[in-house]
């Protein structure tokens, strides 16, 4: 399987990766404070992290839901969260025009599941050079990833992460089959666990998703077991007042000891 590394953060077999931060950009304070808290959380676990948030959620169950400040201040305060912490970033696009755009800042493009088998996207992204973390479609079995995967492969590029976010299971339901993480990296890359998404109940509030937050330890620690590389989680500091993702977000407090029990799990593992 490939390594791949982002700044000083590893994806492999031998070393987990980490993706954590807010749903989505609230604001250049927030932002900030949120990446600041998790570079201490990185130092004090010596695991490195990617920060991740989103200048955009283009696919909120609602049109009135929060969605963000946009790609331009969005990625005006990534960039600023890279200069002030030194942390690499990652955020989603959802159409192809935005790639190279997001592509000055970040360190890699994330292809959101419900986007995950637009070509154009998919190529776009790719053709920027950037690593490119593909989010695997609720609505997909792991063997679909192939075909994703010999898309970007197509235009040369093979700094690739794949991320499974469970599968839809029924109406407003997923499931998160630990069987996707080796039948995913048959394909040669990464294999990264979104142990948050995961948790969701889609749509099952009405006009929001509903989920399971008690559930994500359990989630995250069965990954790791499983054998991924890297997991990825959103992160807050209020999680119940957070403008996206609300029931399904891990509270900052108590990110720091499941990092060290996934760190305990994958030194046992690896």
């Amino acid at each position: 399987m490939k390594e791949v590394k982002i700044g000083n953060v590893t994806f492999s077999d031998k070393r987990l990766g980490i993706i954590a931060g807010p749903c989505v950009i609230e604001s250049r304070d927030h932002s900030l404070r949120m990446a600041n808290e998790i570079k201490k959380i990185s130092e004090d676990t010596e695991l490195p992290i990617i920060f991740k948030s989103s200048f955009d959620k283009a696919n909120r169950t609602s049109i009135k839901s929060f969605r963000g400040p946009g790609i331009d201040e969005g990625i005006k305060i990534l960039s600023d969260v890279k200069a002030e912490t030194e942390l690499p970033v990652i955020t989603d696009i959802h159409n192809a025009d935005q790639a190279k755009v997001v592509a000055e800042v970040v360190d890699v493009i994330q292809i959101p599941a419900f986007l995950s088998r637009q070509t154009d996207i998919l190529i776009a992204a790719s053709n920027t050079g950037k690593p490119v973390n593909i989010k695997k479609g609720q609505f997909l079995a792991p063997w679909d990833v192939e075909h994703i995967v010999k898309k970007v492969e197509e235009t040369g590029h093979r700094n690739i992460l794949l991320t499974d976010r469970g599968t839809q299971f029924g109406y407003n339901n997923l499931v998160a089959d630990m069987r996707a993480i080796p039948l995913m990296k048959k394909y040669g890359y990464p294999v990264v666990f979104d142990a948050t998404h995961s948790a969701q109940l889609p749509g099952a509030s009405g006009r929001h998703s509903s989920g399971m937050r008690d559930m994500i330890p359990t989630l995250a620690r069965s990954a790791v077991a499983a054998g991924c590389s890297g997991v990825f989680m959103e992160v807050h500091n209020k999680v119940d007042s957070a403008k996206s993702d609300a029931a399904t977000q891990w509270p900052l407090s108590q990110l720091k000891n499941l990092l060290i029990d996934l760190i305990d799990i994958h030194n046992v593992v690896s």
